[in-house]
């Protein structure tokens, strides 16, 4: 849990994708193939993705030639995933109790996901899926702010965001709690986006999501006139927003 929350703000905030499932498929960025390649290797294996969402970690899964099977709170999320890949077999359910028999896949990968996962109780879920000498992996995208405009965004952000993103220590409780040991590698994805998609984008994150409407609207308002006044954003039809992606394999001993 971000310690910065208090446990009801922080369940709020974990339930609040489904209300904007359909944004969060279309906006956010997708995972580049090295990273996957990091995190499960290349050759093909049964991968369990969990926290998966609207697919966009499944997809670049599916690409690569794994079998997937993606498990996640959120219905309206899993309905956005069914809806592009329909070979995929879903179900609804968390880290805390995973609804896969024991041994049941190679891999476990979560991608933007592992900061709602509690170590201490999904831990042993993720061994227990788990056949014998298979992998846990992690990855998130996070915005790349040595850009100056996108630093500045995520100074407009940081209030509200408050530990967000990927989080070290989340990646180091569960290398302690399972144990595992682990490898991290760094690549980095591009979006070409519109001014108003990037503040869309923002709006499927859950600290926004979570907002009533008036404040939302007040929140994302500051951001478009960022974009609009920012002299590396102002007057431009397209931008392109960096992202690094950080990917954690690790390995139960």
């Amino acid at each position: 849990m971000t310690d910065s929350l208090d446990p009801a703000a922080w369940q709020a905030r974990r339930t609040s994708f489904g209300s904007v499932a359909a944004d969060y498929a279309a906006l956010r960025p997708g995972y580049p193939a090295d990273a996957v390649t990091s995190l499960v290797g290349d050759r093909p294996l049964r991968v369990l993705d969990l926290g998966a969402g609207t697919g966009l970690l499944t997809e670049a899964l599916v690409a690569a030639g794994h079998e997937v099977v993606a498990v996640d709170p959120s219905a309206e999320m899993l309905g956005q995933l069914r809806s592009r890949l329909p070979q995929v077999w879903t179900a609804t359910g968390g880290a805390e109790q995973i609804p896969l028999p024991d041994a049941d896949v190679d891999a476990v990968v979560a991608g933007q996901a592992a900061h709602w996962f509690d170590p201490e109780r999904s831990a042993p879920e993720l061994r227990r899926v788990l056949r014998p000498g298979g992998a846990i992996g992690f990855v998130w995208n996070t915005r790349d702010e040595r850009v100056p405009w996108v630093r500045a965004l995520g100074e407009a952000l940081s209030a509200e965001a408050r530990g967000h993103e990927a989080d070290q220590g989340v990646v180091d409780a569960f290398a302690r709690t399972l144990p595992a040991t682990l490898t991290h590698t760094r690549s980095s994805v591009l979006q070409r986006i519109t001014a108003e998609h990037v503040v869309a984008g923002i709006g499927t994150r859950s600290y926004v999501a979570t907002m009533d409407d008036a404040a939302r609207e007040v929140f994302l308002g500051r951001l478009r006139a960022l974009l609009a006044e920012h002299p590396d954003t102002r007057g431009r039809t397209v931008l392109d927003l960096p992202y690094r992606t950080d990917a954690y394999r690790l390995q139960p001993v």
